[in-house]
Order: structure tokens, then sequence, then C-alpha cells
């Protein structure tokens, strides 16, 4: 009787489970998406100039991705080019898949050529605009693409709904092969040469020679609602963008909804993304979007020129010589920082946010630019027969190259890093002031070690050393709420008082002001070796870069994934 008794139970509680995970799978929408990534050499002309650039499946830009939250990406990178490859996916957290974030010599060694590796990674709780890009020397110059991340399926956005969507992807382009430039400046120590135009779409538009016929062109209609996703993809410059005679009202950032505002112009760093909703109410004509830099730093050159794409209202007129031409839009001058800062200023989280707190660990790192002294048989063209570099904390960030970081961390690989990484800078000194500090940095690879669940609030710090200019700071595998920004060095007995704790907006990427600070909260809470660092590529390659050793928190949901079979080797 007692094991009839004990069946019937096992059968019902079989049956119960059945049940909820057949109503599970029905009530569950979230996909597999599986991609082929081919990196190879693509004939493109560009500036009345053939060029053989790197591309993924022969597209420039690369494929557009398009998911909801909850799906899963499956994308086999296949590196049929002379370099070494790896693919990193600008914003996604990466929950307990750091093997997937990219980085190369961080948490992946490089895909070689002839290679092949599969990322495997789910969208946890995300939504909005992204994007992916290589993350090895500078191929990312012309390895992009928007990752694009829709609400759930019955889930609407927080706003009017759009007639239609562009992704707007901001480019620059060099007239030579940008791993050759780069490898230039690594030579001489000097700085790169500045590109030779922007992009819109991977088209330069109608102000560059032999680039007319081919600008990019989004059509619309009148009376509409257009939501327009900006990604700021160039390699080394900040943007300006304007759209002649539109407002733009911005609704999210970074895959993160804010309080909407309207502009008419927005200013992106490198890594950044912004969406806007404009409406199409002006006479049915062409109008330009256009982009130029924003460029802080004082007395350096940068790329002056600007690029267009067209907004063309469906008006039924063609283009013709009797046409006139698009209309001009309004840009902020190329060193306007009060432009910016209000900008800035104006992004708050849509609703309070209940703040990650008390705060575990304070920390104050120094951001900028600094000077190797010139070495015997070095050829040295930076300043006063120097090297140019760069550091967080006086530490120029060195990467390994017989392991990455996270295969040492997960097999306790001895010699590979070191968990010293200091919590403030070794001196102290007038950060912004006139008269600086020239301590030669350190280079090195030093983590800074956290633990699992720890809220951690950043100083950062820029610097006057060398050149002051705006960084725009990227980290990986997190979100983290910006609770202010400022100019001068941050004092915390003054400054303290101006921290947003009620609708600070969550970003992926701060831009620390030129001759300022940034202040920026977040919860340890995804293990893995994040990095941190610089998303102008010239800077991150001088070493403006750090990595955080986030350890494993308590049971298998708060610790790191086993690594894939296929994890590409050094």
């Amino acid at each position: 009787m007692e094991t009839r008794r004990r069946s019937s139970i096992t059968w019902l509680l079989s049956g119960f489970f059945l049940l909820a995970f057949l109503l599970h799978l029905s009530n569950s929408s979230a996909e597999v998406h599986h991609h082929d990534f081919i990196v190879q050499g693509t004939p493109v002309k560009r500036l009345c100039k053939s060029h053989n650039i790197i591309t993924v499946n022969g597209q420039f830009p690369g494929p557009n991705i398009e998911v909801r939250n909850g799906d899963t990406l499956i994308i086999t990178v296949s590196n049929r080019t002379p370099y070494n490859v790896t693919i990193h996916w600008h914003g996604i957290r990466q929950i307990r898949t750091a093997w997937a974030d990219g980085p190369e010599f961080v948490t992946q060694c490089p895909v070689k050529p002839g290679g092949i590796y599969t990322y495997r990674f789910t969208i946890k709780d995300q939504e909005g605009t992204l994007w992916w890009h290589a993350h090895s020397s500078w191929l990312r110059a012309t390895v992009y693409g928007a990752l694009i991340i829709h609400p759930k399926e019955k889930k609407k956005y927080p706003f009017l709904p759009p007639k239609r969507e562009y992704p707007i992807l901001l480019g620059e382009w060099w007239d030579q092969n940008p791993i050759d430039v780069i490898h230039e400046a690594i030579s001489t120590g000097s700085a790169p040469s500045i590109s030779d135009a922007f992009t819109i779409n991977g088209q330069p538009g109608d102000l560059y020679n032999c680039s007319s016929k081919e600008i990019t062109v989004f059509p619309v209609n009148p009376g509409e609602t257009i939501l327009l996703r900006f990604i700021n993809a160039a390699l080394n410059t900040e943007l300006f963008v304007s759209i002649a005679g539109h407002s733009m009202m911005v609704v999210a950032a970074d895959a993160s909804y804010v309080k909407p505002f309207l502009t008419s112009v927005i200013m992106l760093a490198p890594g950044q993304t912004t969406d806007v909703l404009i409406t199409t109410s002006l006479p049915p004509s062409r109008y330009y979007i256009a982009a130029r830099a924003y460029s802080s730093a004082e007395s350096l050159p940068f790329d002056n020129t600007t690029a267009t794409a067209i907004l063309d209202y469906d008006c039924g007129c063609l283009p013709g010589p009797t046409q006139p031409p698009p209309a001009q839009p309004i840009l902020p001058a190329f060193n306007d920082t009060l432009t910016v800062t209000a900008f800035s200023a104006a992004f708050k989280s849509p609703t309070p946010v209940k703040l990650p707190s008390p705060v575990d660990e304070h920390l104050f790192f120094t951001v900028g630019l600094g000077l190797f002294e010139c070495l015997p048989g070095q050829i040295c063209g930076g300043p006063n027969h120097t090297r140019l570099t760069a550091s967080i904390n006086n530490v120029s960030f060195v990467l390994p190259y017989s392991s990455s970081l996270l295969q040492a961390h997960k097999l306790a690989v001895p010699g590979i890093f070191t968990t010293d990484f200091p919590a403030k800078p070794p001196v102290e000194f007038d950060y912004t002031g006139k008269n600086v500090g020239r301590e030669q940095p350190e280079p090195a690879t030093k983590l800074y070690k956290l633990r699992f669940g720890s809220v951690v609030q950043l100083v950062l710090q820029g610097t006057s050393i060398v050149a002051a200019e705006n960084h725009p700071i990227h980290l990986h595998g997190y979100n983290f709420y910006i609770l202010a920004e400022g100019f001068g060095n941050f004092d915390p007995a003054r400054d303290t008082e101006k921290f947003n704790l009620i609708d600070p907006p969550l970003r992926n990427t701060v831009g620390v002001p030129m001759k300022g600070w940034a202040v920026i909260r977040f919860v340890a809470d995804n293990p893995g070796v994040w990095l941190l660092h610089c998303h102008l590529d010239v800077h991150i390659t001088w070493g403006l870069a750090m990595a955080f050793l986030v350890e494993d928190g308590l049971g298998v949901l708060e610790a790191l994934e086993p690594p894939p079979l296929d994890l590409p080797l050094c």
C-alpha cells in the first residue's frame, strides 16, 4: 500500500513538473540566434582611392545583429586575415560568461590567422542599442557593427512606438592601413597620423572628394516618428551630431533608458550609443545629418572634416541639377566644451533609483597621458625626445602574451599578473594644474581584486600631464551609475554634495571631462577579469587601462562558468 502511495505521489510530482516545464516553454519566447562571422580582406573605394580593408562577411560596416532581451547568441568567428582577431560585444554584461567578452589577452587569447572561435552568451535584462567591434590592435577601424536588443515579445518601448528605426554608425577613415598607422606610432613613440575622414554607415558624404554618389540616405515619410540609434564607432574622435532643422529627443544611452530631453545636438564619445526620436514635420525635402569632431585637447592636431548623410523625405521628387542641396545643420565649434558639459548633465534615469550602498571600496584613479624617457637605440618622436605613453594611477598597462589574464586567473598560472594595482595614485599632485608632476609611469600588468558583491565607488580624475583632454572610460562587464562630473581636482569635502543620489544615469562608458573628474558607482556582481580603459584606441595602445579581478561568490550562480572547449590558445 505504501509503495503504491509513493508511486502515485511520484507520478503526480512528475506530471506537475512536466506541466510546469511545458508552461515555461509555451510562455518563453527567447530564441537562439546563430551567426557566422568571416573576418576577411575586402576591396573598397573611398576618397577616390581603392583599399583592401578588413571586414566581417565582406560588409563595411559589418552585419547588424538584432535580438530580444533574453535571447542567446552563438557567433562563430573565422579568421581569414594575417592578423590576430577577437570580437568584443560592447556593453553586454556577460553574466558568468566572461570568456565571451572578447578583449585580446584579457579574457581570451586571440583567434590566430586561420583559426575559429565560437562566442556563446545570453542577453540578460538588457535592451537598447549596443554594438560589437574587433578588440585587437586597430582592426576596430573597419570591423564593427550594431547590436540591437529589442524588448521581449509583448513588451513595449517606454515611449511612443516609432514608425521606423535606423542604426547610424559613426566611423573614422584612414587613407592607409590602420594597422600600419599604429605600428608606425609605436615604433617611433609619437602620436599616430590623424584620420582622413569620418563616415556615417561607412560613407563620408558630400563634403569629401569622390563620395557624393554613395552618400548614406535614410528615407522617411512626412509625419512619422523615427528612432535613430547613434553609435560612435570612431577610433579616436568624439563627435558632435546634428540634423538640419530637426530637434532630437534623447530616450536612451548605452542600452539604458533615460528621462527624455530635447536637444539640437548630441555628442558621443567612442564606445557610446545614444537613441533619439525625431518627428518628420518639416516641408518635404532633404536634410543633412552631419558629424564633426569634438576636440578637447588644446593645440593638438585633429581631423577637422565633416561627415554627412541625408534624411530624405519622400516628396515624389528625384535629385537633379535643379534641386537645391540638402539643408545644412548647425554644429558647435570643435572645442565647445560648454555644450558637451550641458549635454552630459541632461542625462538622468527615467525614475528614482535605489543606489547600491554602503560603499565597500573607495577608489581614486588618475587617468591621462605621460612620457617615457628615451632609451639607447630607441626612436623617440615624443615631446623633447621622449616616447608617448598613458597610465592609470601611474601604471601603464601591459598586456600579457603567453596567456590571457582570465585563463591565468582560473588556472593559477604564475607570473602573468599581480593584484597590487594601487587604489589611489602613488603621489598626490595638482592633477589639472599647469605645473603638474612628470613622474615616469611604471609599465606593468597589475589587477585590482574585488570581492563578489562589493559596492565600488570610483573617482576618475583627469590629469594635465602632456595634454589635458576628455577621456571616455569604458568598463567591460558592467553598467555603472554616474553620480557626478566636474572640473578641476576632485575635492571630497566640496564635491560630494554635487552627487546625484536620486536619478543618476546608468552607462557603460563615461566621459571624464578635460581637466576634470567623474564619479561612478557599481556592484561587483559579475565574476571574471574586466578591463577598464579609455576608448580612444591610441590611449589604450599607450597603456591607459587596468583590469578588475572579481572573485566568485557563493555557489554556482555566483561563479564564472567553465571555459569553452574551443577557447583559443596563445
